[in-house]
């Protein structure tokens, strides 16, 4: 992926937009940054497109801010002059591809189809979008239509929701999805951000999926940890499993066969993409155990810790 790719993937949705009064794009571009997507599609189904995403990129240069609904090398060009860093389309206009790629413009045109997706791949894309994505079929057609194109990746946008946004991330060959249920056009007609901005953690709670895992208790030594459990065993019922480093009573409780991360232990919470929370919590400002991230074997993260303690117990994140 390029760099600005992978800023699309870690951050797994992003908001599509339709602005109809510039004084909106402001105070709505915060309302996402506070619910913790610091990104917008700002579609060019209105004539104040431009000036929406320039006002935006001037007072947030570091949002990810695409232009959505483009049809031609004009809107192109106005989008990028505005500050648009991508070009994302409904369809598959050649001319429009074609142009974007002279200019080394990031561009994310429209399939619904095979063909689409062949016409792509001959000019030169490895990633498109997939669009209306529930109303040609879904999640299912896109699997079995994206079967025969092992190295395309896919951006589906249209009738994804707080409900079937998880199951859409969770297939490999998607890079984020496209969505509007946090930024409904009522919502900005009504000026609602505060709503906006809660819909927004909603959806990338729905997408990170947070869960407790265990909390791991320090002890002395090998025989302390074992006494523990046993006692945790006794007192409820919670079966003792060994592993290399540590005694699990049931799932909830491990009890460390010596001093490890964390004053008196630490807590592991679970997630859906440990890739994804890795890059939100960064965003966030909190800082991360590099020297503590383990991999997968595909090449992603699946646990680190952070470097910072809460009440003495440190916290990792585990792939669920």
């Amino acid at each position: 992926m390029t760099e600005l790719e992978q800023r699309v993937y870690d951050l797994g949705v992003i908001p599509v937009i339709k602005i109809s009064d510039p004084a909106d794009a402001v105070p709505l571009a915060k309302a996402l940054i506070d619910g913790g997507l610091p990104a917008a599609e700002i579609t060019f189904r209105t004539s104040c497109a431009a000036e929406a995403i320039k006002k935006i990129t001037e007072t947030f240069p570091d949002m990810l801010v695409l232009a959505g609904t483009v049809l031609n090398a004009a809107q192109v060009d106005a989008a990028v002059a505005a500050g648009a860093k991508m070009i994302v389309s409904p369809g598959l206009n050649p001319k429009t591809v074609s142009y974007c790629k002279s200019k080394n413009i990031p561009i994310i045109p429209g399939t619904a189809n095979p063909s689409d997706i062949e016409q792509a791949i001959e000019l030169g894309l490895d990633t498109v979008k997939f669009f209306p994505a529930e109303a040609v079929g879904g999640l299912k057609m896109l699997k079995a239509m994206s079967a025969p194109y092992g190295a395309m990746r896919f951006m589906p946008t249209g009738g994804i929701n707080a409900d079937n946004l998880l199951s859409y991330l969770q297939f490999d060959k998607i890079i984020c999805c496209g969505g509007s249920f946090m930024v409904k056009d009522d919502l900005i007609r009504d000026k609602k951000w505060d709503e906006i901005t809660e819909l927004t953690r909603g959806a990338v709670r729905a997408m990170l999926g947070f869960e407790f895992a265990h909390v791991g208790i320090n002890s002395a030594n090998k025989d302390e940890a074992l006494r523990a459990a046993k006692l945790l065993e006794t007192m409820f019922g919670l079966p003792v499993r060994e592993t290399s480093k540590s005694y699990f009573a049931g799932v909830p409780f491990e009890i460390m066969m010596a001093k490890g991360p964390g004053k008196y232990g630490h807590i592991g919470i679970k997630t859906n993409f440990v890739d994804r929370a890795m890059a939100y919590f960064k965003r966030q400002g909190f800082e991360i155990d590099e020297t503590s991230i383990t991999y997968a074997d595909n090449g992603k993260p699946k646990f680190f810790y952070f470097k910072d303690e809460i009440l003495g117990f440190a916290f990792h994140v585990v792939q669920k």
